[in-house]
Formats: structure tokens, sequence, C-alpha cells
């Protein structure tokens, strides 16, 4: 898979993100950072992974283990407040909707824990590599 970020303006923080040529989507900063704030800002991303992963593995754990879940809806808040000093804080609530027991919401909220953003986030150690492209790009 190929994500793509490109600039919209030379004078603006809007840039077009495609993902594998298949998916495109936008990010902007916040007024409050001097953007137009016109689409979501990267920790939106972030954050916004998580909260899709979880609706996702959920949903795809009920209906492999005959669960009668009918939906599910997930809220993520994030503390960017000590981001510079390297915490930042993330606050999940996860509504099931269906004839659930406790016991089957029991285990679809640890299932949610399981997906796979989640663990990406808390257990694996990330490797980021950044080069500049070849060429000479001028405009």
């Amino acid at each position: 898979m190929t994500i793509t970020v490109t600039t919209e303006s030379a004078d603006g923080y809007r840039h077009a993100i495609r993902v594998d040529e298949t998916h495109e989507l936008f990010t902007d900063m916040p007024k409050t950072l001097g953007g137009d704030g016109s689409a979501p800002e990267p920790h939106d991303y972030f954050d916004t992974a998580l909260g899709a992963c979880k609706a996702l593995t959920v949903t795809y754990y009920a209906r492999q283990h005959d669960i009668p879940l009918t939906g599910v809806g997930v809220e993520v808040v994030h503390d960017s407040s000590r981001e510079k000093e390297g915490h930042y804080g993330v606050s999940v609530k996860l509504t099931l909707r269906g004839a659930l027991t406790d016991e089957q919401r029991a285990t679809l909220l640890r299932i949610a824990d399981k997906c796979p953003i989640h663990k990406l986030m808390t257990t694996t150690e990330v490797k980021i590599e950044t080069r500049l492209a070849e060429g000479n790009f001028s405009q």
C-alpha cells in the first residue's frame, strides 16, 4: 500500500491524501495554527485509525462468533496537553448495540483492545525512515 500526501496550494496548509490511488482524503491545519480548518488534522487521523479499527475488529469478531451485535459506536477523545513531554492520552468509549449478554459485552470490550491499531500504538516498536526524493522539483 502506498499513501501519498500532496500540497494543494503553495500558500495554504491543505493537502490531498491518496491511498493506493483508490481513496482520497484531505488534511489541513486547524485555524488556531494558521490553517483553514477545512479537513481533519493529522492527530484526528491517528485517533480515527484507532476508533475505526476497534469498530471493525468488534464487528468482525461478533460475526465470526454469532454474537447478535447490530451496531457499534466508538467515541475517541485525546488529551495532547502533555504531548511535548512524551505523553499522549486517548480515551475510548465503546457503544455496543444488540441483544447482548453481559458476557458477550465483556468479550467484545476485551476484543476491542486487541485491534491491530491498538496493538501497533501500544506494543509495537515502530521505525520510521524519512528520506528526500531524488530529482530537482523546484517550480
